[in-house]
């Protein structure tokens, strides 16, 4: 849940003769609590969505990007949206900055793999070869 911020939205309508085209930018801090610590931090948030009003005969929401709205709607709601998209910015497991690196290298020991290439030349292919596919290749 977010329990505060501070914003700037920059919004742009481009209306058309069948649609009409809203592009959101919302720049800025969530204030947001640590499940941990339970103390308050501020969580950037950038966020650029575009969302198209089309006009049919009933308002509904046809998916996440495309929202219906009749003819004869005089004024649309987006604060509703702006909120929307800023809650949905906001990670599940909320962590104050301090502890993220310590996060990070807890995953890391749980046995999670990271990836590394060798760029060893002197590595050949016989010393990374598994010693029991090295039994199976004696019986050919």
């Amino acid at each position: 849940m977010v329990s505060g911020g501070k914003f700037n939205a920059e919004l742009v309508l481009d209306k058309h003769e069948t649609f009409i085209e809203a592009e959101f930018k919302i720049n800025g801090q969530a204030g947001l609590i640590c499940d941990r610590s339970l103390d308050p931090f501020d969580f950037p948030v950038t966020i650029d969505k575009k969302v198209v009003f089309k006009y049919g005969e009933e308002e509904k929401e046809l998916s996440d990007e495309i929202l219906l709205i009749t003819r004869d709607t005089t004024s649309i709601d987006l604060g509703q949206l702006m909120y929307e998209y800023i809650v949905l910015e906001v990670p599940m497991r909320k962590l104050h900055p301090r502890f993220r690196d310590e996060e990070a290298e807890d995953e890391n020991e749980e046995g999670k793999v990271i990836y590394s290439s060798s760029t060893d030349e002197n590595d050949s292919e016989e010393e990374q070869i598994d010693p029991r596919w090295e039994q199976l290749k004696k019986l050919k």
